[in-house]
């Protein structure tokens, strides 16, 4: 028994030696190639698998956004957001007599590309909703600009030589008064109460999760701000018992309650919406603000959630993309867990940081 404990002692000491030699080691790479932004090129080049992948998906992203364009898709990416760009040209105070020339022809080109595979398209296979909007906004612009300037004459008479597809009889798909929106009665202690609420839940009743209730926390996730209107990601839901485990227990975050997990929503945002390196970090930002707004609905249909964490660790992002075929260009954000909360389960306390440390009013940082 005595040996025993001095075998384990050994090992324990062993580990902790190693674990010391490799924080040593990390603090002294860090400490001299995070000195100056040209230091970290040379580690950059000799770490190149460690961050290749995201290289990668944005290259593959932009080759994607081009090659989109010649195919027919349900949703426009490029034609979205040229319309959301006219929306806040529209909202401008004081507005411009004349707006938006430098891309208005390209607008209108995206629009009849759109129009003409919607036209040649099976029902449902193109976003109607979307070609409505654009319908609105369009209407709405060719409306309020002045037509004698030559190049909206001739984006006018294209854009009227597409139009009988489409309608535009809803005054909300174009810029309103914020004096016409409908205001909800939830007040701020009733907001503050639901953010309390939310807890991340890892332990659940073993009950199906339905399928509508979860599309109508998705209609609250859609409605978070994204750049441009694009909306670049999906949410990937899974509640086939064998697939749940199969998904969840992928990250190193899910641990121990994985098996148990009764549905899960993979969080991937799509880099092919993108036809610019400068936008690689849309899909992380939008996608989370939608991934919020999906908790919070949970919460008040009933059910409970958890976020687990996806590391930028090569290993699992090749064993994801394996799992659910995932393009170069399509990255997992997040995976959530969803299911209904087991009463006896314990939830940890996570003390939030107090307003002092989060907070700041205009400092410089100086």
């Amino acid at each position: 028994m005595l040996n025993r404990l001095k075998a384990l002692a050994k090992r324990l000491l062993a580990i902790v030696w190693i674990r010391r030699l490799y924080e040593v080691s990390q603090r002294s790479v860090a400490e001299i190639f995070g000195a100056h932004r040209i230091l970290s090129i040379p580690y950059s080049m000799a770490t190149f698998p460690t961050f290749n992948r995201e290289q990668f998906a944005v290259l593959r992203g932009r080759r994607d956004y081009y090659r989109n364009m010649a195919r027919q898709r349900r949703s426009h990416t490029e034609l979205r957001r040229n319309i959301h760009r006219l929306e806040k040209g529209i909202s401008m105070q004081p507005r411009r007599p004349v707006f938006a020339l430098d891309y208005l022809l390209e607008t209108i080109e995206f629009y009849e590309r759109a129009s003409a595979d919607f036209a040649k398209s099976a029902s449902g296979s193109i976003d109607r909703e979307e070609m409505d909007w654009a319908y609105s906004v369009l209407t709405e612009y060719f409306s309020i600009v002045d037509g004698s300037h030559p190049l909206v004459a001739a984006a006018r008479t294209r854009f009227q030589a597409t139009h009988a597809l489409f309608k535009a009889d809803d005054a909300r798909s174009k810029p309103y008064p914020r004096s016409n929106t409908v205001l909800s009665e939830v007040g701020y202690e009733d907001m503050l109460a639901l953010a309390q609420q939310r807890r991340s839940i890892r332990w659940f009743k073993q009950e199906a999760v339905p399928r509508d209730l979860l599309d109508k926390a998705l209609l609250v996730a859609r409605q978070a701000p994204t750049a441009c209107n694009r909306l670049p990601y999906e949410f990937r839901i899974f509640d086939d018992p064998e697939l749940v485990t199969r998904i969840a227990g992928i990250p190193f975050g899910s641990a121990g309650y994985s098996h148990q997990i009764p549905a899960v929503a993979v969080v991937v945002g799509r880099l092919h919406h993108y036809f610019s390196a400068r936008d690689r970090h849309a899909i992380y930002v939008d996608s989370s603000l939608a991934a919020m707004g999906f908790m919070f609905a949970l919460e008040t249909l009933g059910l409970s959630s958890s976020v687990i964490n996806w590391p930028d660790f090569e290993p699992l992002e090749k064993k994801m993309q394996n799992t659910l075929n995932l393009d170069y260009d399509e990255r997992v954000v997040m995976l959530i867990a969803i299911g209904y909360a087991d009463p006896d389960g314990l939830i940890p306390y996570s003390q939030k940081k107090s307003l002092g440390i989060i907070r700041r009013y205009n400092d410089l940082g100086q």
